[in-house]
């Protein structure tokens, strides 16, 4: 008898991947089949720091999870930096590598076909393979629900005059999708911040524009709860919510993780020496780069505080000047700060002694300050980052914005925000009050554990 077989797709960036890595998870404990499918050059970055992270296994992943990859179609390594290449080549490469390595999977074994599957919304076209197959399909959204509703919005917007043909508002205005929908800026739609000039922003518009995948998606689900985004489901109630996938995640800390670099555990070490909600965690996730200015005001900000903090730098950004800097700082600061490379995220955020996240407010790194009831300073860089913080400063109310003056976060404004977080046990409290009612989702009855018990009854069907 065959078994149900998912073929999971994410789009080729950090963020993407995790969470769907995360659902992964919770689908193969009801013992669904799960071939995991990243692009060539994803999946080494990803098998080397598995490899480092597991040196004493043998082998990487496990019998439920099965990871392959595809090609992107990109010949030069720096062109994967660049959206308006990363984007059009996988639209037009990636379809017909997807629909081989189903067929071949499907010859390899009657019992092994692929019986689903489930793609990231930003890989619309992998649904179309799939229905032109033949195969369930579902689509899961990496964002909020409500980046997914202003999708749906484009059509409107345009006849309204907000946008204009290539996605640039036409002013720079406040608007909301319904009367208790965040307020959005329109100069900080998804499609406008992509921090790659005109060209992105026109190709990943209308990307969205011909993504179809809620169309056609027999599912559509999203890493989120209800009590997060109430209006945004009410204004879509197509999405189904069933996350935070996070607040799952205790039951396998060591599962396949998904990560691009390799964790510097000894941060977990140092964390332990440190008093309870003393350490600033500072983290803006895969993609944010500040130039050097940028890099010493925040860095002075974080010793004027004269707090301990816990800094992660990427490697791809620490060079040259930046590296020098780094070095005189931490051997500066040493005894109340640590700088490393990249950290283990969600155990960090579970430390006693993590006091705030200083966050580029990528949806992840949101949910997981969230379960976590670890309050915020936002510090929004590109993509849906800023209506995230618009959530956690404005909806939620668990953490502060930092103001920029003339592009640039002074070091006085982040030591002035980080006390005045500190000191504000009303904020604490919020977080803390959210973090439960989040959690409650995930557990037996909650709405989120609902839906996903739901989706494992489609795919097993």
């Amino acid at each position: 008898m065959s078994r149900a077989h998912v073929l999971v797709l994410p789009f080729p960036a950090q963020g993407h991947v995790n969470p769907l890595m995360d659902l992964s998870h919770e689908l193969a404990k009801h013992d669904i089949k799960i071939t995991f499918v990243n692009t060539d050059f994803i999946n080494k970055q990803i098998m080397e720091a598995e490899a480092t992270r597991n040196e004493d296994k043998e082998q990487v992943g496990s019998d439920q999870i099965q990871m392959v990859s595809i090609p992107d179609g990109i010949e030069q390594e720096e062109d994967r930096n660049r959206w308006e290449i990363l984007i059009e080549s996988i639209w037009q490469v990636m379809p017909m590598k997807l629909e081989q390595l189903i067929q071949e999977i499907s010859e390899k074994s009657e019992n092994e076909k692929i019986s689903c599957v489930v793609a990231d919304a930003a890989m619309g076209w992998a649904l179309e393979v799939a229905e032109k197959m033949g195969i369930h399909r579902a689509t899961f959204l990496s964002t909020s629900a409500a980046v997914l509703a202003l999708c749906f919005s484009i059509p409107k917007l345009l006849d309204d005059g907000i946008i204009d043909d290539d996605g640039t508002p036409t002013k720079d205005q406040i608007i909301h999708l319904a009367p208790n929908m965040p307020a959005m800026r329109t100069k900080h739609f998804p499609w406008a911040q992509m921090g790659a000039g005109l060209n992105a922003q026109k190709l990943v518009f209308n990307c969205m524009m011909r993504n179809n995948a809620a169309e056609i998606a027999e599912w559509a689900i999203c890493n989120s709860a209800h009590e997060l985004e109430p209006s945004a489901f009410a204004y879509a109630p197509n999405i189904l919510p069933i996350g935070p996938l996070q607040a799952s995640k205790s039951n396998h800390v060591d599962h396949l993780a998904g990560s691009f670099w390799r964790e510097d555990s000894t941060c977990l070490n140092w964390l332990d020496q440190q008093p309870d909600k003393s350490v600033i965690y500072v983290a803006f996730g895969s993609f944010t780069i500040f130039d050097l200015l940028q890099l010493q005001e925040l860095a002075l900000g974080l010793e004027l505080s004269n707090k301990p903090f816990l800094w992660v730098v990427r490697s791809d950004i620490n060079n040259g000047a930046v590296n020098a800097f780094l070095k005189e700082f931490e051997d500066r600061l040493c005894s109340h700060g640590k700088v490393v490379g990249w950290a283990p995220q969600q155990k960090v955020l579970t430390h006693p002694s993590i006091a705030c996240f200083l966050s580029h407010c990528g949806w992840n790194s949101t949910i997981e300050g969230v379960i976590n009831g670890v309050p915020f300073l936002s510090w929004p860089y590109f993509a849906d980052q800023f209506l995230n913080e618009t959530y956690i400063c404005d909806i939620w109310k668990v953490g502060l914005r930092l103001n920029r003056d003339n592009g640039i976060i002074s070091q006085e404004e982040i030591t002035f925000k980080i006390k005045q977080l500190l000191n504000d046990e009303g904020l604490r409290a919020r977080a803390s009050e959210l973090k439960e009612k989040v959690i409650d989702n995930v557990k037996d009855g909650g709405s989120s554990n609902k839906n996903l018990k739901n989706l494992v009854d489609w795919i097993k069907a």
